[in-house]
């Protein structure tokens, strides 16, 4: 019954402004289940939103949600950690936990595929991104790794969580195809940036899908891609957006009322808009090339392509292919010898 009303809410009332959906969904439950009210979630969220939106105008700087992830100078946040901790060993039940990013592939598994195809000239069939090394970043048990293994590309997964790496490399093992090309690696990206002589870089791309939501530094997570990223190299994101809409969708439907993803799987005050992804993204030296909304419907349990990113986004950057500080140092030098 409830997967039935959220799939007629996602579909029939998602590109409507946010009131209007917490009205229609407070009116589907009205009659039923008492101590709850949609109008309170949805006058809390807007509540914190108009008081961010007024500190934000007093701090012209970086929001006041991204400068507070950006404080510890370490993309872990230990309590994430935990939670995955314990899920490491349900990675490829597809019909678990994790059901919605088995679904995922088959929409970032092309957007990655054919972007990467049109920033490189690559002539491989059966293998379109053979010759490209790609960075998997907070890989969980390689659900994304392993399928852009098998398009030909040399694939490393990072996770901070042993587990869930020894989960990725087990399920590997079982496919020879994959061996030469697919491995991985318990260490934080930052871990990885910092280790010149291992760390497998400079990258053509890198990876990190469902992952900054997690995060506890945002601005670490986007200097440490740049750092391990060819020039020219692609970064590519999918993440929750922060809206009314995504808070009552994502975490008190998807969470709290039908169990799609585990309680507690998503900290809405950790979500991110679009606009502010890209300014922390272009302060390090990336261009935004595309952003397009998703949709996930849980009665079908398929993603879909759609206009808003009010909920679901995907994105694509690249790094600049000169750095913007050495080109400044560069004119400088030029200037003093002129």
């Amino acid at each position: 019954m409830y997967a039935n009303k959220f799939g007629r809410l996602m579909f029939g009332l998602y590109s409507r402004n946010t009131a209007a959906v917490c009205g229609v969904v407070q009116a589907q439950r009205a009659g039923g289940r008492s101590g709850f009210s949609w109008t309170a979630v949805c006058r809390q969220r807007t509540l914190w939103l108009r008081r961010s939106a007024s500190l934000e105008s007093q701090h012209h700087t970086v929001p006041c949600h991204l400068s507070a992830r950006s404080a510890s100078h370490s993309t872990v946040d230990p309590d994430e950690v935990r939670r995955f901790q314990l899920l490491a060993s349900k990675w490829w039940d597809e019909r678990g936990e994790f059901a919605a990013l088995h679904a995922m592939n088959d929409l970032r598994v092309p957007f990655i595929r054919d972007n990467l195809l049109n920033e490189h000239r690559l002539g491989h069939p059966g293998k379109p991104l053979a010759g490209l090394r790609i960075l998997d970043v907070g890989c969980g048990g390689g659900l994304l790794t392993e399928p852009l293994g098998r398009l030909g590309a040399d694939v490393l997964g990072i996770d901070p969580v042993g587990d869930s790496i020894g989960t990725a490399q087990v399920h590997t093992a079982f496919d020879p195809d994959l061996r030469q090309r697919v491995s991985y690696r318990a260490c934080t990206l930052e871990d990885l940036s910092e280790d010149e002589e291992h760390g497998g870089g400079p990258y053509d791309a890198v990876v990190a899908s469902e992952v900054v939501e997690h995060l506890a530094d945002l601005e670490t997570f986007a200097s440490c891609c740049g750092h391990v990223l060819k020039p020219g190299g692609s970064l590519f994101i999918t993440t929750l957006n922060k809206t009314n809409l995504s808070y009552a969708l994502a975490i008190v439907a998807a969470e709290q009322l039908l169990r799609i993803v585990p309680s507690g799987t998503h900290d809405w005050e950790k979500f991110i808009s679009p606009v502010d992804l890209e300014r922390l993204l272009e302060s390090n030296g990336f261009s935004v090339q595309s952003v397009q909304g998703m949709l996930y419907n849980p009665v079908s349990g398929a993603w879909s392509w759609t206009n808003s990113t009010a909920i679901n986004y995907a994105l694509h950057a690249v790094k600049a292919r000169e750095d913007p500080h050495t080109e400044q140092a560069q004119e400088s030098t030029a200037d003093t010898h002129s």
